[in-house]
């Protein structure tokens, strides 16, 4: 059998299909013809296995409750294994959730009470901060360092260490790899991390939803480093950023820890969250067990499209510089070389170029003069959103700070 969604330059309509990226930009506040670059969904088709097997149990006409089997637990452990060395020992490892972000939700609930401290790096993940609000937690904040060298943040390992022992932090929420920095974490930097996690009995709750891509260095699952950080840590992973397919909701989190997982699954349950999506079960145990070639070639082409954005920007927008990502298919851009302060970079972007790209500042205080942009399209729409951005800055507007 044949992968057969390899054509990753035919533009898709998108356009009334429920779609996030494309069907809402009114109702957020956007002009509706704008060009969306901003949510970590793919314009591609996903691996034609995935779309095979949903065909196969929708023919069949039944959606009633769905369940997991040792089936799907040995695929799911098969994909850790070859792909990050990671050898699951225990199918009840694996608890189902529909999403990273809802067991961020879940973990704050297991691990932490109302007005403890919860602590994150920024730049980061902005539901990292809004899910801590939400729940009533106190947000602690390291910011990460800028480079002058690179364009590469790193980590202050004296304020993280400072920040948890003077706000008597409960958790940390990491970004593996970094999200937006596109940072794939050193196997040193990660075990400062946990050591200073573990010395404090901080839990560390990883989202290594990113994981998948790779382009400089290697992901290291951070509770496969050492035994002893079991005790500690939480890890979350999906196939949905990887093949595309957020909206089945389908995530795997992994807890070889028996109390941690003990608590996770009490609050897990106390949401009334049981079965999940059966169309999420098939495309993720598909996804995992033939989606290699079309992940292979997918990888491939952004990365094309990585270059091409880097090129781009040198030679047509000055003022403007990219943190070329060591992972994701997220890419950093810093405008503050234009000389302009945030509100009119935002509008530069949205209403003169027309692009819907993640402003920086929601991202944390640090990302102000920053933007994040989704480069998981077809060349034609990228090359579409570039210039019209390059419509917008490509006049030298002020001094790179």
């Amino acid at each position: 059998m044949k992968e057969k969604n390899l054509d990753f330059d035919t533009v898709l309509n998108r356009k009334n299909t429920y779609c996030l990226k494309y069907d809402f930009a009114k109702r957020k506040g956007y002009p509706e013809d704008i060009l969306p670059m901003w949510v970590a969904d793919m314009d591609f088709k996903t691996s034609s296995f995935v779309q095979d097997a949903i065909k196969k149990s929708n023919s069949f006409g039944v959606y009633g409750y769905t369940e997991t089997n040792e089936k799907y637990c040995e695929t799911v452990k098969e994909w850790m294994k070859s792909q990050y060395g990671w050898e699951l020992e225990d199918n009840r490892w694996i608890i189902k959730t529909p999403g990273v972000v809802f067991a961020l939700g879940v973990a704050i609930q297991a691990y932490s009470e109302p007005g403890d401290s919860v602590l994150i790096f920024q730049p980061v993940y902005y539901p990292f901060s809004e899910i801590v609000r939400d729940n009533d937690r106190h947000l602690i904040v390291s910011n990460l360092i800028e480079s002058d060298e690179s364009e590469r943040y790193s980590i202050d390992f004296e304020d993280f260490e400072k920040k948890i022992i003077e706000n008597d932090v409960k958790i940390f929420f990491l970004s593996n790899p970094h999200n937006p920095g596109g940072i794939v974490w050193k196997e040193e930097e990660l075990r400062l991390i946990a050591d200073i996690c573990l010395k404090h009995q901080v839990i560390i709750v990883s989202d290594e939803i990113h994981a998948d891509f790779i382009w400089h260095g290697k992901h290291q699952v951070l509770v496969n480093l050492d035994k002893k950080y079991r005790e500690i840590v939480v890890t979350c992973t999906s196939p949905t950023k990887t093949f595309n397919i957020a909206g089945l909701q389908i995530s795997n989190i992994i807890i070889p820890d028996t109390q941690l997982r003990k608590r996770f699954k009490k609050k897990l349950d106390a949401t009334g969250y049981s079965q999940g999506n059966l169309f999420g079960i098939l495309a993720c145990e598909a996804a995992y067990k033939y989606g290699n070639e079309w992940l292979t070639e997918v990888k491939r082409y952004i990365w094309s499209n990585i270059e091409f954005l880097g090129s781009f920007i040198e030679e047509n927008l000055p003022g403007v510089k990219m943190y070329e990502p060591e992972g994701t298919y997220l890419v950093w851009l810093d405008f503050r070389g234009t000389g302009l302060d945030d509100n009119e970079i935002n509008r530069k972007i949205i209403y003169e170029a027309k692009v819907w790209l993640d402003a920086g500042n929601i991202f944390g205080e640090s990302g102000k003069g920053f933007q994040r942009i989704n480069v998981a399209c077809p060349r034609s729409i990228l090359t579409d959103a570039l210039e019209r951005l390059r419509k917008s800055f490509g006049e030298k507007t002020g001094e790179r700070k």
